[in-house]
């Protein structure tokens, strides 16, 4: 019998850690796996119509980074309805955040350089970053291709979009705030962020091109910077777990725009 557990066991530890079983039994008995990149509850729903009982999230199931943030929510009805579905659909969930981070490379990170095609590119892998040696293309150009390979209806970018575009930084997730960004614009010409305070490297780079610089910047959003690892994940899992069927849930797009 295969249990919860030793899937778990599988997955590269952290500490400290924000990772762990949300809900769920460690002793039960795997029937399927799911991954995500969030747990909504439209991807809980597909998880358990899929046949799965183990859901493997890379975000926070209610809406905080850190555990003990949740009990802010104890008493909130979307919160609390989201858990009783949980409960009646009897889906375990883990929170697979850090241990993923923490691999060399960093499985998100490489799970979004891998799905662009970039892996020759790669110069460097830091803990924290990817720098990359791309053929010349422009900025817009670079857009364009991100929008196509990752399915994005838009993409977020400050810059000269003529501008030529070869050492990239990658930065996925909440990485792109000023305190990572800014030193790694000295290295490259333009940063691949999921997200991070629109005041710090965006307004840099506004500053800096106005100097006439050619620097530039392209906000992903968090999902989609992240979502590819979570992909890339599920294939590890496949081959770890041959007799298992194993989901990957995609997760809608967040915003709306007009």
């Amino acid at each position: 019998m295969l249990r919860i557990q030793d899937v778990l066991d599988r997955l590269t530890a952290a500490q400290p850690t924000v990772d762990g079983l949300v809900c769920g039994k460690p002793e039960t008995q795997v029937r399927g796996i799911a991954v995500t990149f969030m747990a909504t509850q439209a991807a809980i729903e597909q998880a358990a119509s899929l046949g799965a009982n183990l859901l493997i999230s890379h975000e926070g199931v209610f809406y905080s980074h850190r555990p003990d943030g949740n009990k802010l929510l104890e008493e909130d009805p979307v919160a609390r309805h989201k858990l009783q579905r949980l409960k009646e659909l009897d889906l375990a969930i883990y929170r697979y955040h850090d241990g993923i981070h923490r691999e060399t490379p960093d499985g998100i990170t490489a799970g979004l350089i891998e799905e662009l095609g970039w892996q020759d590119a790669v110069r460097e892998y830091r803990p924290a970053s990817a720098v990359l040696d791309l053929p010349a293309a422009t900025l817009k150009d670079l857009v364009s291709l991100l929008k196509r390979k990752l399915n994005l209806p838009f993409i977020r970018f400050t810059g000269n979009p003529d501008m030529g575009c070869r050492k990239v930084g990658v930065l996925v997730g909440y990485r792109g705030g000023g305190e990572l960004a800014i030193p790694l614009l000295g290295e490259v010409d333009l940063i691949i962020a999921g997200e991070g305070p629109e005041w710090e490297a965006p307004e840099y780079v506004r500053d800096a091109v106005y100097q006439g610089r050619e620097k530039a910047m392209i906000f992903l959003g968090h999902g989609p910077s992240e979502a590819p690892g979570m992909r890339r994940l599920a294939g590890k899992l496949r081959v770890a777990f041959p007799t298992l069927p194993v989901h990957v849930i995609e997760n809608e797009t967040l915003f709306q725009w007009r």
